[in-house]
């Protein structure tokens, strides 16, 4: 993650206001943001939260002096590493997070924070952020879209003060966020959040997802009625809500047919070389697999790879199913079969939620199959 958070893409035109739920100078959510006081000081240094945690409190649990805090949490002088760790944990520890004293008028900042917890090289190449950030755009054209790169684990404070810092109207979460109290901190600070994909079963979180079971389960269906009997699936990684719910969907379809025991299962983190990587392992595993379902085009693209390395022919030999609909999927040697997820309209529809962003407020949006040439 970037040691300062900073706009990677930003976009902006002029034209009207979409009213956001965003914190007044009294911290109640519904009021238009307020500006960052002039050379704000840690007097005016409340945390997110009032009444909440204050630098003192920070600074007796790391057991350093206020000053000492301030300059681990500002950034506004060097320390050593090991006290900087300890005054970031205790942060960290106490939900703490520095904001400015509001001024008396309101204003209304004009952007949306889209925070993805990607690498960066992997989100840019990605057509997925792309068409998501495209969506969310048409919806608040006059606004702009700051997006913040993240790497896992807890969220850094730069991060935090940032998006509770008065900067932003509401806040996206993009991927496998990993730190379970940064929704927390948004919500106590009356920053509206919204997740893009089912959150932890843990988090009660607004959020806009994909019918990513029925898709899959739509999918080895389509697979069964096509005479295919050795099904097996890619799946993406069981700690993220799609790789789950991607193979649940696989698992119940098995189970739909009478023959549960029957699954072949091998993994990949949705990227395309990952997917060449478990086709391999699958056919060395079942040497009698004749479909596979992958939970991403870019790992079944990775599958294609593998069963021509082999000489496997799709679809004769071994029909191949993904899942997204990008835009690689209709390119493809054969036509990849696939199940397209609205990707667009997941972006809109999260901007639209951050209007009223109630926890465990959810919108699921159907998917359906596209059938072309691999199977």
């Amino acid at each position: 993650m970037h040691p300062l958070p900073h706009p990677i893409t930003a976009t902006r035109q002029p034209g009207g206001t979409l009213p956001f739920p965003t914190p007044g100078p009294d911290g109640t959510p519904g009021a238009a943001n307020a500006p960052n006081a002039p050379n704000a000081a840690d007097a005016t240094d409340p945390a997110c939260l009032s009444p909440g945690p204050t630098l003192a409190q920070v600074a007796a649990r790391a057991g350093v002096s206020s000053a000492t805090a301030s300059r681990v949490l500002n950034r506004s002088a060097p320390v050593s590493a090991e006290i900087a760790a300890r005054v970031e944990r205790a942060a960290r520890e106490l939900n703490y997070v520095r904001r400015r004293a509001p001024a008396a008028t309101a204003r209304d900042t004009g952007a949306i924070a889209v925070v993805a917890f990607a690498d960066v090289l992997r989100f840019h190449a990605d057509p997925f952020p792309v068409r998501l950030l495209a969506g969310a755009q048409r919806v608040v054209p006059d606004r702009e879209l700051v997006v913040l790169t993240a790497g896992p684990g807890p969220a850094r404070p730069s991060l935090v003060r940032y998006l509770c810092g008065g900067h932003v109207d509401g806040v996206l979460l993009v991927g496998r966020w990993g730190d379970p109290a940064l929704p927390g901190l948004l919500q106590a600070a009356g920053v509206p959040v919204v997740s893009l994909g089912r959150p932890p079963q843990s988090q009660r979180l607004a959020h806009v997802d994909a019918d990513n079971l029925s898709g899959a389960r739509a999918a080895v269906h389509l697979l069964h009625r096509a005479g295919r009997r050795r099904i097996a699936t890619i799946a993406g990684p069981p700690d993220t809500a799609a790789g789950a719910d991607r193979l649940a969907g696989y698992r119940r379809a098995l189970a739909d047919q009478g023959d549960p025991t029957r699954s072949a299962v091998a993994y990949g983190d949705f990227g395309s070389r990952s997917g060449e990587h478990a086709m391999l392992r699958l056919l060395d595993q079942y040497p009698d697999v004749d479909a596979v379902f992958a939970a991403s085009d870019a790992m079944a693209m990775g599958a294609l790879r593998a069963l021509h390395r082999l000489g496997r022919r799709v679809p004769d030999d071994v029909a191949v199913i993904g899942f997204d609909d990008s835009p690689a999927a209709a390119t493809a040697r054969p036509g990849l079969t696939t199940v397209r997820q609205p990707v667009e309209d997941l972006g809109a529809r999260a901007v639209e939620l951050l209007q009223d962003p109630a926890p465990g407020r959810s919108v699921v949006l159907p998917t359906h199959l596209v059938v072309r040439q691999s199977c």
